[in-house]
């Protein structure tokens, strides 16, 4: 055994009750109707900080619009990010589009099964390239994220910090040692869907779980103290005036964000930063910036987003048009109808609720 904390533990029966509850509990997903590679690679980068039931529509609406690989990988950028409008943490989107083409330009559209081929792919990390590994390919790989690193935390009572880089590779190698050489497909599977059902970060329901008797943390009753995670840096709050530019066409003026970056690519409204410019400079900055001017109007609305480092404090006010436009090249003006065929950021899309108000 490579770590000490499994000396003693029955691994070959905690596999038979682990999976044997899997194959008769788990959740109708439909990336799991079949192990076909992509559909696995397409749902676990979505199910990165996002909801199951949240994934689902998403998944089916992906699948539809980029049923292959192929058709993933010719698919225009805008498209790809629009399908993904809503799910954020928009760079998911931006590098399983570049992976794809990468799959199709160096091996033929058909994706790796090699570690190593795998995991050089854009937006494959550690936890994915496992993922895929093991449930599209039947490896015995680890696949290791909150959920697995949660459960093994209670299971075996490891006190580690799991917010830190060293307590993930611990749990990889645990993980490496007990993974099911029959089946690491259902078994990687079941330790995550254990974590999702019972083994939960509040009230974990014990008392139904297939492995209790395998539990270190509930035989000891410290099962709702672990796993120990250091607290995350205070997200950073950040104010903007957002402005809802009309022009004498009854048109909406919106920009596309820089290339890089938070959400790069998608469009939104115009966005000023309010600590720095202040309401009273305001018209003056937008000048400045964008080379034509502008008349505020009433403020008709507030909207707070959260990121997991930053939070959007967002100020919405109508503006008009009130000089001739000549300025930057990246912003456009759109009929209302048309705004919804434009990929926008989750706090933008709800922003437009104010437009079909005023229409």
């Amino acid at each position: 055994m490579s770590d000490k904390t499994l000396q003693s533990f029955n691994i070959y029966q905690f596999q038979e009750h682990l999976i044997d509850w899997f194959v008769d509990q788990q959740r109708d997903l439909p990336w799991r109707k079949n192990k076909d590679p992509y559909k696995v690679w397409v749902s676990e980068i979505m199910l990165q900080q996002t909801k199951v039931d949240t994934v689902i529509p998403y998944f089916h609406h992906f699948m539809k619009k980029f049923p292959t690989v192929h058709d993933l990988a010719m698919a225009e950028e805008q498209e790809v990010l629009k399908a993904w409008e809503g799910l954020g943490y928009y760079s998911r989107a931006r590098n399983l589009h570049q992976a794809a083409k990468d799959v199709v330009e160096k091996y033929d559209g058909v994706i790796p099964s090699n570690p190593k081929e795998l995991g050089a792919l854009k937006g494959i990390g550690p936890y994915t390239k496992g993922a895929i590994l093991s449930i599209a390919f039947m490896q015995e790989e680890p696949a290791v994220d909150g959920n697995v690193m949660r459960v093994l935390s209670r299971l075996l009572k490891i006190e580690d910090d799991i917010a830190r880089p060293k307590t993930r590779k611990r749990f990889e190698q645990i993980v490496r040692d007990m993974i099911s050489g029959a089946n690491p497909s259902h078994f990687n599977q079941a330790l995550m869907e254990l974590g999702a059902l019972i083994c939960t970060p509040k009230s974990p329901t014990c008392l139904l779980c297939p492995v209790m008797e395998h539990c270190r943390a509930f035989h000891s009753g410290v099962e709702e103290t672990l796993p120990i995670k250091s607290k995350a840096k205070k997200p950073k709050l950040e104010t903007f005036v957002v402005l809802l530019i009309k022009d004498k066409d009854h048109t909406y003026m919106i920009e596309q964000r820089p290339t890089d970056g938070l959400l790069a690519n998608l469009w939104q409204f115009p966005m000023v930063p309010l600590k720095e410019v202040g309401l009273e400079n305001l018209e003056l900055w937008f000048f400045t910036e964008y080379g034509f001017h502008i008349s505020l109007q009433d403020q008709i609305g507030e909207r707070r987003h959260v990121f997991t480092h930053l939070i959007w404090d967002l100020k919405i006010y109508e503006a008009r048009v009130s000089g001739k436009m000549e300025g930057k090249k990246d912003f456009i003006f759109v009929e209302s109808e048309a705004l919804h065929t434009y990929p926008f950021p989750v706090s933008h899309k709800k922003i437009m609720e104010y437009i079909e108000q005023d229409d």
